[in-house]
């Protein structure tokens, strides 16, 4: 199926709500107007530079004439040619190198030429989305334009990545209308997995536990690369605090529907007057090992912090019974938001 027929079939599956059909905001951009360089233009322009360098031409030629992706060509020029840019793309493929918590000034020196920082920008952001760096590779591709790489495609591609694993659905949206609109040649892998991204975001809703379990994903991968300070702890807390709202939110629900019914549960179960101990959400519930707990609904919040630090790694029994213990003495509604959400969690990590 070509990628014009496949998105038409998630057009009408979808209805009206196509993004990409509304004006958005986006910067130069027009009907095809963007293109990525011809292939032999690109080595033209990769070889002349590399000359003004006194760069080896006969490796040179064996890069350019192996099937890689240009991108992936003119990485591996600007790394034969000059040092610095290959300790810096070497290391920014490196998993186990630090992750950068800033780019490089080389991308902002002047001096360096435009084809080479440009191009330079291009293949360090990619090679940092593909480690999952997403807030370097994102600033990296801000200090240029995709007018100005070999490959727009590639180009608008892995910003929209980044963009779209950041929660950053405006700017993601833009940036993918960019890819399927005014880029005229790029691959349909691109256009497929954009359209992807494009139509998932369309189901995103505000602080709800898809919401929660995108921002858990981040907050795993945040400290996978060892990133577990303010920014990381800012993002746990909001998930807590809202993990706490929706709770509160079932009681409430709950409550209002049982005074409404005379004291009758939900679910037409009966609660002979209301007496002290008969109700099944106010009375102590015995947990696993025989103890009582309150069923107050209340989130013990260290416990969940360090669940959630390890829960990636966790095997599936160890996970079980770590989930038994948090929810242990909250009511069964409230204990279906948290599993509801880790079950989201698990899905999302493929696990």
């Amino acid at each position: 199926m070509s990628w014009f027929s496949a998105l038409a079939v998630a057009v009408v599956c979808a209805g009206p709500a196509l993004a990409v059909d509304k004006p958005s905001k986006k910067e130069d951009s027009s009907f095809g107007a963007l293109k990525g360089v011809d292939a032999a233009e690109a080595r033209k322009q990769a070889e002349t530079w590399l000359k003004s360098v006194k760069g080896d031409e006969k490796k040179f030629a064996t890069i350019w004439a192996s099937d890689r992706p240009l991108v992936d060509k003119m990485s591996a020029t600007l790394s034969l040619g000059d040092a610095d840019a290959a300790k810096l793309l070497t290391e920014a493929k490196d998993d186990s190198a630090p992750a950068p918590t800033e780019i490089p000034a080389v991308l902002k020196d002047k001096k360096k030429g435009d084809f080479f920082r440009n191009n330079l920008a291009l293949a360090y952001a990619k090679a940092l989305t593909t480690r999952k760096v997403y807030e370097e590779a994102l600033e990296a591709f801000t200090v240029v334009k995709a007018e100005d790489v070999v490959d727009p495609s590639a180009y608008l591609f892995h910003k929209a990545v980044c963009e779209y694993e950041l929660m950053l659905k405006d700017k993601a949206d833009s940036s993918i209308d960019r890819l399927l609109v005014d880029v005229v040649d790029s691959p349909e892998r691109y256009r497929m997995v954009a359209a992807l991204m494009h139509f998932d975001m369309l189901t995103w809703q505000e602080k709800d536990l898809g919401w929660i379990a995108r921002k858990m994903e981040n907050i795993q991968r945040r400290l996978d690369l060892k990133r577990g300070g303010k920014n990381t702890q800012k993002m746990q807390k909001e998930v807590l605090v809202r993990l706490d709202e929706m709770i509160k939110e079932i009681e409430n629900q709950q409550k209002s529907c049982c005074d409404c019914n005379g004291g009758s549960c939900p679910n037409g179960g009966d609660n002979p007057g209301n007496k002290p101990g008969t109700d099944k959400i106010s009375s102590p519930m015995k947990d696993t090992n025989g103890s009582t707990a309150n069923g107050t609904g209340q989130i013990d919040q260290k416990k969940m912090t360090e669940i959630a630090e390890v829960w990636g790694k966790l095997p599936e029994k160890e996970r079980a019974k770590a989930l038994v213990e948090l929810t242990r003495g909250m009511p069964a509604k409230d204990r279906a938001v948290i599993e509801a959400y880790f079950k989201e969690l698990a899905k999302k990590s493929g696990k």
